[in-house]
């Protein structure tokens, strides 16, 4: 594997779908790597085995239907001789990103997409209450509280894009769900007294639907499997598991399988070593009752 280079898949969410001619500036940039890789005498299979990157994913890029990561894009330009044609490029497809996500969600479309069809959903919060259990208020408070600042109208729209992810927890049959939240999430009243007290009061009640667990990881465990920072693992329909993680408003579609199966091990140890069910069910109400 080339050094720096993660064998891990970094997906925007941007598709062929995608209007403004984005979708078409990243197909153009495939089918520039496509050619110089060709000129250079190599299969997408060398390619990705030179990289370390799956030969999949290498023929994604090259038919634009997954966005090149700018690490991808300056180690190959060596590799298939492009003469630094594609290490120019690399800055146009980071302005492309950038136009990206000023129109959509910082939420990967990727992940969203995947997280509607998911009949396995396991999330684990260090900062925040889980996208899934956010109450609108809350998610406005988030929106309103990021920098750089966002207009009142694109707030709108992207808490209106989470509360309709929402509509997973009311559809038959109900995924499988699972959350772990850190105890410190909990005592921090985003958003004022008010609109934390509700948010507390929809985690009870979520808390007693049939289906879901909830677990808080209390603050005064000496060991922590989750210091890491925050992660969520999906399994969609018919497909193996795969991870996300956002930090810093990056997101990361994990599909590595050795990197998934670590981030399911050590979620179930974050599950283990967190309070049951009934446990932070009442520590909510502690909580709530200390205000």
């Amino acid at each position: 594997m080339v050094s720096g280079v993660e064998r891990t898949v970094s997906d925007d969410g941007e598709t062929a779908e995608n209007s403004d001619g984005i979708a078409e500036f990243y197909s153009a940039v495939g089918k520039l790597v496509k050619l110089f890789r060709e000129r250079a005498g190599l299969t997408q299979r060398e390619l990705a085995e030179r990289i370390g990157y799956s030969e999949d994913m290498v023929g994604l890029i090259e038919r634009g239907k997954r966005t090149p990561r700018i690490e991808f894009l300056t180690v190959v330009d060596p590799i298939v001789n492009a003469g630094g044609a594609l290490t120019v490029v690399a800055d146009d497809v980071m302005k492309a990103k950038v136009r990206v996500s000023e129109r959509h969600p910082a939420f990967s479309k990727a992940f969203t997409a995947e997280e509607a069809k998911a009949i396995e959903i396991h999330d684990y919060s260090t900062m925040v209450i889980p996208g899934l259990l956010q109450t609108e208020a809350y998610i406005r408070a988030l929106y309103e509280m990021r920098r750089p600042l966002l207009s009142p109208e694109k707030i709108d729209e992207w808490v209106e894009a989470r509360l309709n992810r929402q509509q997973i927890l009311t559809r038959w049959p109900l995924p499988v769900v699972t959350w772990v939240i850190d105890e410190s999430v909990l005592r921090r009243p985003l958003g004022g007294w008010d609109v934390h007290t509700e948010q507390l009061e929809h985690l009870l009640k979520v808390g007693q639907m049939r289906g879901p667990e909830l677990q808080v990881m209390p603050l005064d465990r000496l060991t922590h499997a989750g210091m890491g920072g925050s992660f969520i693992l999906l399994t969609p329909a018919g497909r193996s598991q795969m991870g996300y993680v956002a930090a810093q408003h990056v997101n990361r579609l994990v599909t590595d399988p050795v990197e998934v199966r670590n981030m399911a091990a050590r979620y179930s140890s974050i599950r283990a070593q967190a309070l049951s069910l009934r446990e932070s069910l009442a520590l909510i109400e502690q909580i709530l009752g200390e205000r």
